[in-house]
């Protein structure tokens, strides 16, 4: 994979994107030796600059007035377009709309593009409370640009069907998209008291999986079931259409 760039987009907060960019980030940089540049654009909670061996430079685009400043966004198109490699941008809830319209107004992903560039937006699609709100989200994000588009399904919060029983991949609004979008990956929902508590166990401490491998705080059946997790997420990535 070379000289692409990936943007974590979903305006609701809460539903996984710093998640994402974590497991998109560790999957790149599992590929090959191309540099791997992360930002985290989010202005409240900067979870994806925490993972220090991604080495995750935070963009502040806060004033002191706690008004965001789209200016500021300038210097991550400037860092982003300087120097060849794969880019992963996180994105908080709370800078969703301000940096979509910044990309939009300032047509990013055309330059991005020009400059030899192969740009992706990954949306989330939640299940359970969260599908009507993210579902709605996943359409705005499509309807606005012409970018290709890879769908993560969020199992845990439920599953991704209606009260009728259908599936988000069944419903109107994602095949009036479909065509854009370029792969899917589900993040499934597992067992909590064994998958789900080893997970948050190495979120909580930001360690990515090969820390974990090397770390003695965690035993052999948790290495083995975020092993599992891993594997399932990295096979699905492996098939996208990039």
């Amino acid at each position: 994979m070379q000289n692409t760039v990936h943007f974590i987009l979903q305006g609701k907060g809460g539903i996984g994107k710093t998640l994402v960019s974590t497991l998109l980030a560790q999957w790149i940089g599992g590929k090959d030796d191309t540099p791997l540049r992360c930002y985290d654009t989010d202005q409240e909670n900067a979870t994806f600059s925490r993972y220090k061996a991604m080495n995750v430079k935070h963009v502040p685009v806060m004033t002191d007035a706690r008004n965001i400043d789209p200016k500021r966004f300038d210097a991550l198109m400037i860092d982003i377009l300087d120097t060849d490699g794969n880019c992963v941008v996180d994105n908080g809830a709370n800078t969703f709309s301000p940096l979509m319209g910044y990309l939009l107004e300032n047509d990013c992903f055309s330059l991005l593009e020009e400059s030899g560039r192969k740009v992706y937006i990954h949306t989330i699609v939640g299940g359970g409370d969260t599908l009507h709100d993210t579902a709605t989200g996943f359409v705005a994000t499509a309807q606005s640009t012409k970018v290709p588009l890879v769908l993560w399904q969020n199992e845990h919060f439920g599953l991704l069907q209606s009260a009728s029983g259908k599936q988000f991949v069944e419903s109107q609004s994602y095949s009036d998209n479909r065509a854009r979008v370029k792969g899917s990956i589900t993040l499934s929902q597992r067992n909590p008291d064994t998958f789900g508590a080893d997970v948050k166990k190495m979120n909580t401490a930001r360690l990515t999986m090969q820390e974990v491998l090397q770390n003695d705080k965690f035993n052999i059946m948790e290495k083995q079931r975020i092993k599992v997790v891993y594997r399932d997420i990295f096979e699905q990535l492996d098939k996208v259409q990039w």
